[in-house]
């Protein structure tokens, strides 16, 4: 039998594929965050860089800086920190630094007021939608609207507080009128939509709670406060960690309420920070675009001081995890 000659096969080439195809799952993602990075460069990065740059100018806002602004170097930081043998610290700045701090301090009692609605809430009982609905609905309205129906609850002679002080035997109170408790009475006004923000986030994180877990502390005895701190705590970590950043972040730049409400007063005893910047550039302190933008970088240093511990945080958890 003659075997027939083996016929020689060609060897498979595969075809070459472009540097995209090579590379598609790495550069994709950075394709589609691209815009976002774009529009985040121009609107947020440069901002900020112009800021500093505009700081080191004496300038009106009037034309450009580097035809009408005086370059004056750190002179708008030395006057704000009174840095020098003869300065001392811009009044303002003083004022706003110290509300800033009962800001951060008292703000944050929004996270526990949240947590506390939001196990209140999560129950399986007669009219819970009915309260949920109650207790998210200032969460939906604007700074601007909060700002109105807390002044009319402060009015000195109709306003409804001072209504039921009177109801009870107590004396009225002027609370916005009075240098030493308007600030408290604005901080009180922007809890109410903080705390609906922080009940939300919390709700959503009991939806996640593993109910294996909360079962086997039950049959262990656990109960109460020891259920709560143990268990369930825990496991609402990343909620309190975005409640934290985002109350932090929103003490330090809440100025709608204070615009609204007291517009800084009396005497300026309500100022913030963010709220100055724009009183200085563009309210009665008088078109110093120069030293606005100073006192910006400065509460942009504060923010960084957070933001890197936030990041720093997340970092860490993320480096637990993967070990």
């Amino acid at each position: 039998m003659v075997e027939a000659p083996a016929v020689p096969q060609e060897e498979h080439v595969p075809p070459r594929r472009g540097w995209y195809r090579r590379n598609e799952i790495a550069i994709t993602p950075w394709l589609f965050l691209a815009p976002g990075i774009l529009f985040f460069a121009v609107y947020v990065i440069v901002p900020i860089f112009q800021s500093f740059d505009i700081s080191l100018y004496e300038w009106s806002g009037l034309g450009s800086v580097a035809e009408n602004g005086e370059y004056v170097g750190l002179a708008n930081y030395r006057d704000i920190l009174g840095i020098g043998p003869d300065e001392t610290m811009d009044r303002d700045f003083e004022i706003s630094i110290r509300n800033n701090f009962w800001w951060l301090t008292l703000y944050l009692l929004a996270i526990p007021f949240g947590l506390g609605i939001a196990l209140f809430l999560n129950q399986t009982v007669a009219g819970i939608r009915l309260y949920k609905s109650l207790f998210f609905f200032p969460f939906v309205l604007s700074q601007v609207i909060v700002g109105l129906v807390f002044s009319w609850f402060y009015l000195p002679n109709e306003g409804l507080l001072n209504a039921i002080l009177e109801f009870f035997g107590g004396e009225g109170v002027n609370i916005l009128g009075d240098p030493d408790t308007a600030t408290f009475g604005i901080i009180a006004a922007g809890l109410w939509p903080q705390t609906a923000y922080c009940m939300i986030l919390y709700l959503t994180g009991l939806n996640a709670v593993d109910p294996e877990q909360v079962e086997a502390a039950r049959l262990d005895g656990a109960k109460g406060w020891r259920m709560l701190w143990h268990v369930i705590l825990p496991q609402l970590k990343p909620a309190t960690f975005i409640a934290f950043v985002v109350t932090v972040i929103g003490a330090l730049r809440s100025f709608d309420l204070v615009a609204i409400m007291t517009n800084g007063g009396p005497f300026g005893q309500t100022n913030i920070l963010s709220f100055w910047i724009w009183d200085v550039s563009l309210g009665e302190g008088g078109l110093k675009y120069g030293y606005a933008s100073a006192i910006a970088v400065i509460l942009f240093g504060i923010m960084m001081v957070f933001i890197s511990y936030f990041i720093w945080s997340m970092w860490r958890d993320e480096r637990a995890v993967r070990r």
